[in-house]
């Protein structure tokens, strides 16, 4: 019989007996992972290599029952719990030291419904292999810009993505959600029903239970989009920004246009555009036009494709496992002195993995009024983020210092509004600003649905 040592959430630690843990265990439908386990290192590991914990127990569900019973169990014991959905949360808040994780990942069930363009989709699906069901029917809905991203987390946290311009943010595509609550019971929030927990999880993140699927509106996108990347010369970069700066004012609600500093494969500093079109090709070609004649550039590999190509776009800067520190915000003036900024810091990018991708947010994810939902950055501005990347340890020092000197320069032009999911482990101070006048609301729906603050290891939202 395997005994346990666990933590508990005031920070003891509690001994499990073998027989009350194997009790448990055998409530489990899928695989239950010890220190002892074959897996555990691999079961234990997230998506930022500079997270390294070590919990006592992960859960990988394979089904809302286990959902269900990990709670309880956490519950019971009061110990600490971790939420993981496809692991990409930079703060590494999948995993924990000593606690207990429940790991969404084996649920990944789709039902599509092309007539009435829905789907249902368990939370443990990344976004390509939600779009490899619902692109069957032509159909997807906004889901982020690297398809190894979790469904869950994005949507949860609001969901900037290639379609928001179009058809707004993931969380605006929510009909409903079933979650499992602090008391391991299963509801379902939606427009009707524990409405102001619809409202809640449509941007504040995983602070009111684990919700084991969701109910998704769906688009039409066509057998083809417009999509890729031009590429110019980091000496061109000042310009760039100025021009992209232009185009990004006001386009239309089908144009996605986001912009990176970043290295070539071959190893050279170079500024990109990242160009999507959601509508009619031959319309999208001139729309895209003026982006293609700017300048000089490197390489143009804009063109017609699937839209699952153009999810699997940025893929290769987004792999598991390497080192992450981010810093980001909103920026609601792109001025000259915001370019000089980004320019004498990305030329002196110290990891060839190192990118600075903005993103404009616009057209229909800025109609929503406000208090809507959660997500209350209901403005076109431009979403900026340092997200340095590096493989070597001994590098940690040396790397999180240059994301926090380029940050202390750009952070006077950008506050303090943040987008949730791009908040750092180090950053608990923003977690107010980053909900803005929505915050005292939500923690009035903590209070209804989680009065003990179980749900804590997140962006937390404490009790009101």
């Amino acid at each position: 019989m395997t005994t346990i040592n666990a933590t508990r959430t005031g920070g003891s630690v509690v001994t499990i007996d073998g027989e009350t843990f194997n009790v448990f265990e055998s409530t489990i439908h899928g695989d239950v992972f010890t220190a002892e386990s074959e897996g555990y290192d691999r079961a234990r590991s997230v998506w930022n290599g500079m997270i390294d914990k070590r919990p006592a127990v992960v859960v990988k569900c394979r089904g809302v029952s286990d959902v269900i019973n990990a709670v309880r169990f956490a519950r019971e014991h009061d110990l600490v719990l971790s939420l993981r959905g496809g692991a990409h949360n930079v703060a590494g808040h999948g995993t924990c030291d000593g606690g207990l994780v429940i790991d969404l990942s084996g649920m990944k069930g789709v039902r599509v419904d092309p007539i009435t363009r829905t789907a249902h989709a368990q939370a443990g699906l990344t976004w390509a292999e939600f779009d490899d069901e619902t692109l069957v029917h032509g159909l997807a809905t906004t889901g982020g810009t690297v398809s190894n991203t979790g469904i869950a987390g994005l949507t949860l946290g609001g969901g900037l993505g290639w379609l928001m311009g179009k058809h707004g943010l993931t969380c605006d595509n929510v009909i409903s959600f079933d979650i499992v609550t602090a008391g391991g019971e299963l509801i379902t929030a939606d427009a009707d029903s524990h409405a102001d927990l619809f409202w809640a999880l449509r941007g504040g993140g995983g602070n009111f239970g684990v919700v084991t699927s969701f109910r998704f509106q769906l688009h039409d996108v066509g057998p083809a989009v417009i999509g890729g990347m031009i590429i110019h010369p980091m000496d061109h970069a000042r310009e760039l920004m100025r021009f992209y700066r232009d185009i990004t004012a006001d386009p239309p609600d089908e144009l996605e246009v986001y912009m990176a500093l970043m290295t070539s494969p071959d190893g050279d500093p170079v500024a990109g555009i990242m160009v999507g079109y959601n509508g009619d090709v031959t319309e999208g070609e001139k729309q895209i036009k003026a982006i293609r004649e700017f300048g000089s550039p490197l390489a143009d590999l804009v063109q017609p494709m699937p839209y699952s190509a153009r999810q699997h776009m940025l893929d290769d800067f987004a792999p598991h496992g390497p080192r992450r520190y981010w810093k980001s915000g909103f920026l609601q003036e792109f001025s000259d002195d915001v370019i000089d900024v980004f320019v004498d810091h990305a030329s002196n990018l110290i990891s060839p993995m190192t990118g600075i991708p903005i993103f404009n947010v616009h057209g229909a994810a800025t109609r929503v009024a406000p208090d809507a939902t959660a997500f209350g950055h209901r403005i076109h501005q431009w979403d900026i983020d340092i997200v340095s990347q590096w493989l070597d340890p001994e590098d940690d020092e040396r790397q999180i210092e240059w994301t926090r000197k380029f940050w202390g320069d750009l952070e006077p032009f950008a506050g303090e509004t943040v987008y949730v999911n791009h908040i750092s482990e180090d950053e608990p101070s923003r977690i107010e600003t980053a909900f803005g006048l929505n915050y005292a609301r939500l923690r009035a729906v903590k209070r209804t649905y989680d009065p003990g603050n179980v749900f804590r290891l997140n962006h937390n939202i404490p009790p009101g």
